[in-house]
């Protein structure tokens, strides 16, 4: 009896989903009237911002195809910068919305409802600013058909399907298409809300298209759930090959500092390292913006503090294991490599990106620290910065020390490189506003799953 008088309570234990006296009702309401209510000046403010930034983007572009990829800082021996580390960049912050919503999904945790649209659109937004990268990377872009499966007689040459950039182009289109089905699949009871609750004759037609004529019966029910989890179980190892094929475009290479068998799992855990930390923050922002604080609890966000804690521990653990293998190999030219990126000239680069993937997420062993909103939102930030300066370290430090030292050189970007770069993030804000603005950013019906039945025993609720 001592001991049952000193358990917590079972709320305490496992902490609902959904805080507040909500009812399926008020969810719908909260929800749907964002999409509902009168545009607000703040909305106008930030698109305005960050529609300025995209457009800024755009003229950097138009001004690299005009004047040739010179107005970048890529040199001899620094071929690549920039433009790969920003294209790995994004593609690493679209996994936490597939991992989410697929893997979590299978494995019926119940958690992922309230974040996994946002982090599926996400996903989208993410892949559509990498894409811009190969485009105008890889230089004659009106033959950028040559890298897709169409067939050979119709090409002045054929493809080279040992190139880890025709993997890329396969890979992230599948990736890509396969993300969105699974959130406009996912999308679809709440579309037929919103086509419900329509008080004019353009958005009852509009959200009335987009629904497919869904009318929520039982039959449409159990197609859907079928649809999602195929859809799901086809996600799910994507999550694992997008970033893995990725790494081999590094890792198939005799570069010393590239040609590694560890980039896989590395890339793999580092990309759903980045792609949690961008959920933070945009989650951060935009429950405190509605007002989601009872549907996006404190416990959501803890959750992905928990992941980015472990996958920070892994990307710490592969740091090391690089070190050591540099040095155990006993090969000159790797332990040189890894000597240079951490007492280099871009040492700064290599400590920065330890401090902030390594170091930082450690904060996290605290629970008052991961339960901290502010605290969170910064963490959050530094993560990406330093995945951010991982993929500039690999890239960068591994070319600009090349086996003749009278070769060797040190890259600078450019004011295109650093404009065109922003302007993606302005971009990536852009797509992320127009989104919430017009679609609902919460799962509606996902969230009504995991509430107690109406009438339901405490015990029940939880």
């Amino acid at each position: 009896m001592a001991d049952l008088a000193i358990k917590p309570p079972l709320a305490e234990l496992n902490p609902p989903l959904v805080e507040g006296n909500h009812s399926y009702s008020t969810v719908t309401h909260t929800v749907s009237g964002i999409v509902e209510r009168k545009t607000p000046k703040q909305w106008f403010i930030a698109i305005s911002i960050s529609g300025a930034i995209t457009l800024m983007m755009l003229g950097m572009i138009g001004y690299l195809f005009l004047n040739g990829v010179g107005v970048w800082g890529n040199n001899s021996p620094v071929g690549w910068a920039w433009d790969i580390t920003n294209f790995v960049f994004w593609i690493g912050i679209g996994h936490a919305g597939t991992l989410i919503s697929a893997i979590l999904f299978l494995f019926r945790q119940k958690w992922r409802t309230s974040i996994n649209r946002a982090a599926e659109a996400m996903t989208l937004f993410a892949v559509a600013c990498a894409l811009l990268f190969p485009l105008i990377h890889v230089g004659r872009p009106w033959r950028a058909y040559w890298m897709f499966p169409i067939p050979n007689t119709d090409l002045n040459m054929w493809q080279n399907f040992r190139s880890p950039l025709l993997w890329d182009v396969f890979a992230v289109s599948t990736y890509g298409t396969v993300s969105a089905l699974f959130w406009y699949v996912g999308l679809l009871p709440d579309l037929a809300t919103l086509r419900d609750r329509a008080r004019t004759r353009i958005r009852q037609l509009v959200y009335g298209v987009l629904s497919l004529g869904w009318r929520g019966s039982a039959r449409a029910w159990r197609h859907y759930e079928m649809a999602y989890l195929i859809l799901a179980g086809l996600s799910t190892p994507l999550v694992l090959s997008v970033h893995t094929i990725v790494s081999f475009d590094f890792a198939v290479s005799i570069i010393p500092g590239w040609h590694t068998t560890i980039f896989p799992p590395y890339f793999v855990a580092g990309a759903i390292f980045s792609g949690f930390a961008m959920v933070v923050t945009l989650m951060v922002i935009f429950r405190y913006a509605f007002q989601l604080e009872d549907l996006v609890t404190i416990k959501h966000l803890e959750n992905m503090n928990i992941v980015m804690l472990a996958t920070g521990s892994i990307v710490g653990y592969a740091y090391a294991t690089e070190l050591f293998i540099a040095w155990y190999s006993g090969n000159m030219y790797e332990k040189f490599a890894f000597l240079n990126r951490t007492t280099g000239p871009y040492w700064w680069a290599y400590w920065t990106m330890v401090s902030c993937n390594v170091i930082s997420p450690q904060f996290f062993w605290f629970k008052k620290l991961r339960r901290n909103i502010p605290f969170m939102f910064v963490i959050s930030i530094f993560v990406n910065i330093g995945m951010w300066f991982e993929r500039f370290v690999i890239i960068v430090t591994s070319l600009h020390r090349d086996f003749l030292p009278s070769s060797w050189g040190y890259f600078r970007p450019t004011f295109v490189d650093v404009c065109t770069f922003i302007g993606t993030l302005g971009f990536f804000t852009t797509l992320f506003l127009l989104f919430v603005r017009f679609l609902p950013m919460i799962a509606i019906s996902e969230v009504k799953g995991v509430m107690p039945a109406p009438g339901a025993s405490e015990r029940g609720q939880h």
